[in-house]
């Protein structure tokens, strides 16, 4: 079964950190309570339509690797996969 979503919400898959290293070198582990910022992107919405008929576009496609919101979105989980039901606003970057 595939998800579609509709109007300006984007269907992301969580990339999870296990280890994150600081600026001056540091490694630290054992971050599962740090709820994950970066995803891919598995769908994308048609965009919202506004009331004067205008639709507003999602530069967005699948692959893309982005940065979103640390408290945005829906999680779901489907076919065994957790994913993150957001809105277009809550995603802030694609990673190049």
């Amino acid at each position: 079964k595939m998800l579609r979503p509709i109007e300006d919400k984007i269907i992301v898959k969580p990339i999870e950190e296990t280890e994150k290293t600081t600026a001056s070198g540091l490694v630290l582990t054992n971050m599962q309570n740090e709820k994950p910022t970066e995803a891919i992107v598995i769908a994308v919405g048609p965009g919202m339509k506004l009331a004067d008929g205008s639709v507003i576009e999602i530069n967005l496609k699948v692959g893309d690797k982005v940065i979103f919101s640390k408290y945005g979105g829906t999680e779901i989980e489907h076919e065994y996969e957790k994913l993150v039901i957001l809105s277009y606003r809550d995603i802030f970057a694609v990673i190049e």
